[in-house]
């Protein structure tokens, strides 16, 4: 079953000479508990591409469907309610909130829609992330892989419909990197989770069950287990 699609997705900045077309015509379906990378260069048209995903921007024009509703038909408010509780996020750069500790930035979005933590499912991903001893500790007070962890634990902890990565290793030494994609690779796997994954790296999109690369706002070649399809 497809929890994430787009039909002719578009995204146009300027006008007249100064037109740039940074999505034109991109369509695309993902299954529940697919991995599955974008990979593309800079101005490829990616990260444009996981804000249309995201509900962080609205297209030019096109479909973006997620659990079988069309976001961009959603008021803004109401749009909101539906990132939160159906769309995880894991940044480069991480975002969490650096006043909350481990435990608190990973509850933090199941809070923040009035709900109450499912502590089970929750100490779960702790445990598979590695972070029962890190839980009273600052942000400030973790390495780049450790605050990493921290954010994928915090996308897990909804329940999400889907997990969306931005470059999530693009701060992080080639180790580190290998640690982070194969937790990912783990959750996806162990709570049916499916993720989208942004990025440049060729090497770390090779961890995922499928590559799709996007040039000049297109899609050019969709990889599956190695195979171009």
């Amino acid at each position: 079953m497809d929890i994430l699609s787009t039909i002719n997705l578009k995204k146009i900045y300027g006008s007249g000479e100064n037109e740039v077309h940074a999505l034109d015509g991109v369509s695309l379906s993902v299954e529940k508990g697919e991995f599955v990378a974008v990979v593309g260069t800079s101005g490829s048209g990616k990260s444009t591409l996981l804000h249309m995903l995201g509900g962080l921007d609205r297209p030019t024009s096109g479909v973006v469907s997620v659990d079988g509703k069309e976001i961009f038909n959603l008021k803004d408010e109401e749009l909101t309610i539906f990132r939160r509780r159906k769309i995880g996020f894991i940044f480069q750069n991480y975002n969490l909130v650096p006043v909350l500790n481990v435990y608190e930035n990973i509850v933090l979005p199941v809070q923040l829609d009035g709900n109450e933590p499912d502590k089970n499912y929750i100490d779960g991903i702790i445990d598979t992330l590695g972070l029962s001893n890190k839980l009273s500790n600052l942000p400030n007070n973790l390495s780049g892989g450790q605050q990493q962890r921290v954010a994928i634990a915090r996308a897990l902890a909804a329940k999400p419909a889907i997990i969306l990565a931005d470059e999530p290793t693009g701060n992080l030494d080639s180790r580190t990197s290998q640690d982070v994609m194969g937790l990912l690779k783990i959750t996806s796997r162990k709570y049916m989770q499916t993720i989208v994954m942004i990025t440049h790296n060729e090497e770390i999109a090779q961890l995922a069950d499928r590559i799709i690369r996007i040039e000049d706002g297109h899609i050019v070649t969709r990889q599956n287990g190695g195979q171009t399809v």
